[in-house]
């Protein structure tokens, strides 16, 4: 998964790989004060469209890039960050909504899913696994 960052006036966006599993202890344990979740409930956040969780995981990636700055500097549009499934992920979603879903819903969820796989980005770090922390 990929956290995409562009905000408005920037040429091109910053692009973060993002997996929950590979981050240092201090960095979860930074994004665990900051919004008061264990980090399986982080995770799920963050996946799930919250607010204070992606500003947190944006404040993250942008502190690695650039030790100066502060949660306070860290604001965005809605429009500005977003979260990309890598191919792969797409495929392993794809795998469990055949599973789950029947009739009309599962057609509609693989029309959609296969047009999202078509245009995702490959993960070259190897075999994809759900981005939920356990």
């Amino acid at each position: 998964m990929f956290l995409v960052y562009h905000p408005e006036g920037s040429d091109e966006p910053t692009r973060w790989r993002y997996d929950p599993r590979k981050l240092m202890s201090a960095e979860r344990e930074m994004l665990e004060r900051r919004t008061g979740r264990d980090f399986t409930d982080f995770t799920k956040g963050v996946q799930s469209g919250n607010s204070l969780c992606r500003r947190a995981l944006l404040f993250m990636f942008l502190k690695r890039d650039h030790p100066g700055v502060k949660w306070e500097d860290v604001d965005f549009a809605w429009d500005e960050l977003r979260l990309e499934h890598s191919r792969q992920e797409l495929e392993l979603i794809r795998e469990q909504v055949v599973k789950n879903l029947t009739g009309d819903q599962l057609a509609a969820a693989l029309e959609q899913l296969d047009a999202e796989i078509a245009e995702a980005p490959e993960d070259e770090e190897g075999k994809a696994r759900l981005p939920i922390a356990d």
